[in-house]
């Protein structure tokens, strides 16, 4: 079955980076687009951004761009998701997600990331 699973979340100061993970299995990962949304408290779940099959494109939430970056490495079907200068307002739960053909959307369970000083 398809299964998702975020990591690298956690408490972290203003300014500082993270690098997020999402391990993927039961799907060809390398076939996939890999998405990252974000769900602040309080907040709407929003897309972050987007990495195409082999990462030789990826799209970004105007207000992240600059800050955060995105990365797979099919050979471990892996995405990351990298987020340097952190924000307060950068605090959410963030989840991959992934449409499979035939098979339907899938979610993450998330990993939170708390930015406070």
């Amino acid at each position: 079955q398809v299964q998702l699973v975020e990591s690298g979340g956690g408490l972290v100061q203003p300014g500082d980076s993270l690098r997020l993970s999402c391990a993927a299995s039961g799907f060809t990962f390398r076939d996939y687009a890999m998405h990252w949304y974000r769900q602040g408290p309080g907040k709407k779940r929003e897309l972050v951004g987007v990495i195409t099959t082999t990462g030789s494109s990826t799209i970004y939430l105007d207000p992240v761009k600059g800050r955060f970056t995105i990365s797979r490495d099919n050979a471990k079907n892996t995405a990351y998701l990298r987020i340097n200068s952190l924000k307060p307002e950068d605090t959410a739960m963030y989840y991959c997600y992934v449409n499979v053909y035939f098979k339907g959307v899938y979610w993450g369970q998330g990993t939170q990331v708390t930015v406070s000083s």
